[in-house]
């Protein structure tokens, strides 16, 4: 097992040379979920303009502790004129402090008597008043580069008044499957073969990850055949991805036509489960497609995906975030020995008083899909580790597949 190589370093060689896709206007009621290709300056300052953040009374710290006639209303949405001193002005949620003012006391705290208010002492400067530019400044960076546009970054930019932003394309993927024994749904099943879970398991995490899935198909079982499947999928993809048929020494079809189309190297993993993986490029006509071969077990299959395919992804779209899974300490609900190769085992996590802990699937064999449907992480155990309840292990948050 000494040739044996750590994830990191076949992730390094993943990623080499991945330079992030070019960007593309769109706007922003269409650019849910994609990710910004430059950053944004901010036109406003937000709030535009101070502003109160309580129904109740605006008036000058000084005047507290009187009993003020109240000289104007300020509705959300309405300027009021310079407020006298020995006054105050009735004000909602969202108005505009006028001059004079500064602070706001929550109608709560005051006693009305006709027109005049009782106003309680001590009202410091500033209370319950959201300052103009207090979130945002003109001219500060507003969203970076790589930001994902999600719901509070939609809310950023309209809060703005910008309607069109650059995001980044999406990778473009294939999506190939090997083997006689693969068989899609809906079709009958004959001795020996099974339906194909990998395609729809895999094309939606793609689709998560933030790619675009441009091609689905099967590759014949023949040497041309898959040579002109493989070159095919190379000029309409960024990333050609395949499932099964790749494996250390094997000399089937797959590794022999991208080695006479491109390059191939071929890894033999220190991770359980997912042992062998295949990376290499592919030429095509003004670009050249990354080339990702998983293996055919639906659970090695998805565990690489997020491994693997989720920071590739992440560099041609120039997402940061995308680059590494979230990292949680946890306790072990379980124990557990490991071999020469890292344990990437389906975890639950619960969240307690005393802290994290992660209860482990008891089936972790690399057939078992069932356990990826509820895991929410994968608990890595490093090699030649033995694992006992209670101990410390780091988990890489998945977020419920």
């Amino acid at each position: 097992m000494a040739d044996l190589k750590p994830v990191e370093a076949a992730l390094t060689a993943l990623l080499e040379g991945v330079m992030p896709l070019p960007g593309e206007r769109l706007a922003c009621e269409e650019a849910s979920g994609r990710i910004l290709a430059e950053s944004v300056p901010a036109r406003l300052d937000v709030p535009p303009f101070d502003n109160s953040a309580m129904d109740g009374y605006a008036l000058h710290h000084g005047d507290a502790g009187g009993c003020l006639r109240v000289s104007q209303r300020i509705a959300a949405g309405a300027t009021g004129g310079p407020l006298e001193r020995g006054t105050c002005a009735r004000i909602f949620t969202g108005g505009a402090i006028p001059p004079g003012a500064d602070c706001v006391v929550m109608q709560e705290r005051c006693e009305l008597e006709g027109e005049r208010v009782h106003i309680p002492p001590e009202v410091p400067a500033g209370d319950n008043v959201r300052r103009r530019g207090r979130d945002v400044s003109t001219g500060d960076e507003l969203l970076p580069a790589g930001e994902p546009l999600e719901a509070a970054a939609l809310g950023h930019l309209a809060g703005q008044g910008i309607t069109e932003v650059t995001v980044r394309r999406r990778p473009r993927v294939a999506l190939l499957s090997t083997g006689d024994e693969i068989v899609d749904p809906g079709r009958p099943l004959g001795p020996g073969q099974i339906y194909n879970s990998n395609r729809p398991m895999l094309r939606r995490l793609l689709e998560r990850f933030g790619a675009e899935v441009v091609r689905v198909a099967a590759i014949p079982d023949d040497a041309e055949g898959t040579r002109q499947a493989l070159a095919a999928a190379a000029r309409e993809a960024d990333v050609v991805i395949t499932t099964g048929g790749v494996s250390v020494g094997e000399e089937d079809h797959v590794k022999a036509a991208v080695e006479a189309l491109g390059q191939l190297d071929l890894w033999r993993l220190a991770i359980r489960p997912g042992k062998p993986l295949a990376l290499g490029r592919l030429p095509a006509e003004g670009h050249e497609a990354r080339f990702v071969g998983l293996p055919g077990n639906p659970v090695s299959s998805f565990v690489g995906a997020w491994l693997f395919l989720r920071p590739l992804m992440g560099a041609l779209l120039g997402a940061p975030a995308l680059l590494e899974l979230p990292r949680l300490a946890a306790r072990a609900a379980f124990a557990t020995q490991t071999g020469p190769r890292a344990h990437y085992m389906r975890v639950r996590l619960e969240f307690g008083t005393e802290g994290i802990s992660a209860h482990a699937f008891r089936d972790q064999n690399s057939g078992v899909l069932s356990s990826c449907i509820a895991a929410d992480a994968l608990a890595v155990v490093p090699p030649e580790t033995r694992l006992e309840v209670g101990d410390r292990v780091d988990c890489l948050w998945i977020g419920g597949a």
